[in-house]
Parts: C-alpha cells; structure tokens; sequence
C-alpha cells in the first residue's frame, strides 16, 4: 500500500494547481452576487476545537439532527448536537488506522460512514460508537494511487464512493455492511472513458448524491466541470446537459426536492440547479460567491438548514500557508 501521506500530498498539489487558476475574491469580502441572490445569510452553527481540524466533511443524522464533521488532517471525527454550540469529540484522531475523515454520512439504520482517502471507508455505529465494518482500496499500490472522497447512500441502503484519481465510484451493498469485518470495495461505474481529457494527476470525481427515487447517481467531475448520471440498475454512464455554467471546483453535492446544490470549494461559491426528473440535463438558479465561506468543502440539509464546511484549506492546510482563522466552524448558510 502506497503512503499516505505521499497521497495526501499529492491531493495539495492538485488542487493548489486549482486554487492558482481561480480569479481574485472582492478583498472587501462582500458577497458577488448573481442571477437571484439578494439577502443570502451566512453565520457560525458549530465550532469545532483544535488548532488544526481542517474539516472536509458533514452529514446529517435524519432520524435525531444530530451533525457530524470530519478533520482531513488526522481523521478526527466530531459529533454535534442541537442546542449545543461547540461540537465534541466521536472519533479521535488515528482510530483504526485512519489519516484523513474525507466524506462522511448517516444512513437509515443510524450507520455513521466515514471515508479515508487514502485507505477507503469504515462504518460505525452512532450509539456505541462500535466499528462494524470497513472497505478498503483494491490493488493500491505506489504506482497505483487512489483518493477516495466523497460518498452517497442510495434508497436501497447501498453506498457509492468517489475516487478522485481512479475515476471510478465503488458501491457497498447493504449485505456487505450487514456481514461486518473487513472486505475490499468493488467498482461499479468506471467514467476513465467518458471523462474529459485530463492530466495524470489531476482530481476528477468528487461530489456525488443519490437520486431519491433510486434510478440514479450523480457525480461531478471537479477538473472537467461536468456532471454525470450514473444509472444504478444499468450501470450507462451519460453526461448530464447543463445550461448558464458548470460544475468546476465542484466538491460536496446535495439534492434535495429537485434541486442541486453544488460547492465550488476554490472560488469561495456555492451554486443551485434545477433537475430534471431523470436527472438528463439541470440549469443554474442561483450562485453565492462570498470568502464568508471560508473555501467550503461540501454542505448537508438537516433541521430545516443547509450547514456549509469551512475548511480553510488556504490558511495552513492542504492549499496554502498561514494562520487560520479558530476556531474551525460550520457555517449555516440561507437564501441560496
């Protein structure tokens, strides 16, 4: 197995190249606006303690509204709790062997998911805190890398997973999950022909979010700034029509109610679109652009909000040098 941290450096150096191709914020700091945006919120929801979180990712569990965040520098897991400003420790940092906490989501069953980019995902349970199985990488080896990002649960219980540098998304079957221990992930949908031509090294899929009624996944390619359905019963691969921009940067997804929100996690944007019911073709409504956000990494909808990560992967993190900005929240972002 390749090192992780040789993986990690890897992921700053791509999406560094990224940062250096975005265009200058207001330095005012006030929000661009565009299309219908006009009184869109942005305040503190969670902190999160430490000095070096770097979050990445967020979810929500839908039957108690608890969050949840996970630090892409050392794993840590935080859990947070309505009513209760500050978040708490649920995982700490290096538990079973993992580096980073990439993507991170509750399942039905009140299964917490967490993804290691460098290694795959583990599942937990949220009341004992108990590890019930875990999926790792197949065939990694230093001349084969992998980073897996983000991750979705299908209405069947299934979960699918993003690897940025493989290009594929694997998918967990609820009988994997029910056997328990340690198995490898398998491939369901390989995009390495349908993507854009693109360099080596550079990050394609990330985001990705189930269909509601289970025909469909979408994933968007982050270099490529194009999005894609993925037909769970099929396995066809298609692009998805996109109309008044795309989805560049793009890294957390959320779809909700027929409409998608997109994070563009170097320009300091969130992004909503309009689906189509067979999720063919959307079209741009809004667009938030505002360094209030901190350079969001994903967003998640729970408790009638749309919770937003400030990763700050510019000041000291993956992207940059500096000092961040503590403590490391979750933003709740409305009008958008």
């Amino acid at each position: 197995m390749s090192s992780p941290r040789l993986i990690v450096a890897a992921a700053a150096t791509t999406l560094t190249a990224l940062l250096s191709l975005t265009p200058a914020l207001p330095a005012s700091g006030a929000p661009t606006t565009t299309d219908q945006i006009t009184r869109a919120r942005i305040s503190t929801a969670y902190e999160l303690p430490g000095d070096r979180v770097y979050p990445e990712g967020v979810a929500v569990d839908p039957r108690t509204g608890d969050l949840y965040a996970g630090s892409y520098t050392d794993g840590t897991v935080f859990k947070m709790t309505p009513g209760h400003r500050v978040a708490q420790v649920f995982l700490p940092a290096g538990a079973d062997g993992r580096d980073t906490a990439n993507g991170l989501k509750v399942d039905r069953a009140g299964r917490l998911w967490v993804t290691d980019s460098t290694t795959g995902v583990s599942v937990y349970d949220t009341r004992t805190r108990r590890l019930l199985a875990s999926f790792d990488v197949p065939g990694q080896a230093p001349d084969d890398p992998a980073f897996v990002n983000d991750l979705a649960i299908a209405p069947d219980g299934s979960a699918y997973l993003t690897d940025s540098v493989r290009s594929v998304v694997y998918r967990v079957t609820p009988r994997q999950v029910a056997a328990g221990g340690r198995t490898t992930l398998t491939v369901r949908f390989d995009l390495g022909e349908a993507l854009d031509p693109h360099g080596p090294d550079a990050f394609t899929l990330n985001g990705i979010v189930a269909d509601p009624s289970g025909r469909y996944l979408l994933a968007a390619d982050m270099t490529g700034g194009d999005l894609y359905r993925l037909d769970i019963a099929s396995g066809a691969i298609r692009r998805v029509t996109l109309t008044g921009g795309d989805t560049l940067h793009a890294d957390g997804l959320e779809l909700r109610g027929g409409r998608l929100w997109v994070v563009h996690n170097t320009e300091n944007t969130i992004s909503r679109w309009k689906v189509t019911r067979d999720g063919a073709a959307a079209r741009v409504e809004r667009r938030l652009t505002d360094e209030a956000l901190q350079l969001p990494t994903t967003l998640a909808f729970g408790n009638g909000t749309l919770y937003v990560v400030r990763s700050q992967f510019d000041k000291g993190g993956p992207l940059g040098s500096g000092t961040p900005r503590t403590p490391f929240t979750i933003a709740s972002v409305r009008g958008i």
